[in-house]
């Protein structure tokens, strides 16, 4: 097997140091894939896509207003999520097309900001989580 490509320091400087415009509020539906309590983020799958196309959303950070625990994976959500867009520079999209065969033109961040269960039954949940 060849030898994995590594990504010049330059390409790392500009993504690492990528400048994030105003953050876009969004609402999707979707569920939860996986809770990481210590880590207090979520994994979810939305069922409308957000702006570069995924329907995956890893690693999202939970608000401190939202316990783990009291989430569960596997039912409907309406998520209100800041994305946050950092556009790259000609010179890194070229790059990372022609020697990395990446199609990406910016970096997305997503920040959670609001998770209401869309289920009837569980009103109490959602009621708890707007007394705060």
């Amino acid at each position: 097997m060849g030898k994995e490509k590594e990504i010049p320091k330059w390409v790392q400087d500009e993504i690492k140091d990528a400048k994030f415009g105003k953050p876009e509020s969004i609402t999707r539906t979707g569920y939860i894939l996986e809770i990481y309590d210590k880590d207090m983020k979520i994994d979810s799958q939305l069922y409308e896509a957000i702006e570069d196309g995924r329907k995956i959303i890893e690693g999202m950070n939970l608000p401190k207003k939202i316990k783990p625990a009291d989430l569960m994976k596997g039912v409907v959500y309406e998520f209100t999520i800041n994305s946050l867009k950092a556009p790259l520079s000609k010179k890194v999209i070229e790059y990372l097309k022609k020697e990395m065969e990446i199609d990406m033109d910016a970096i997305y961040q997503f920040e959670l900001t609001n998770l209401e269960l869309m289920d009837v039954d569980s009103d109490s949940a959602a009621e708890e989580e707007s007394e705060e």
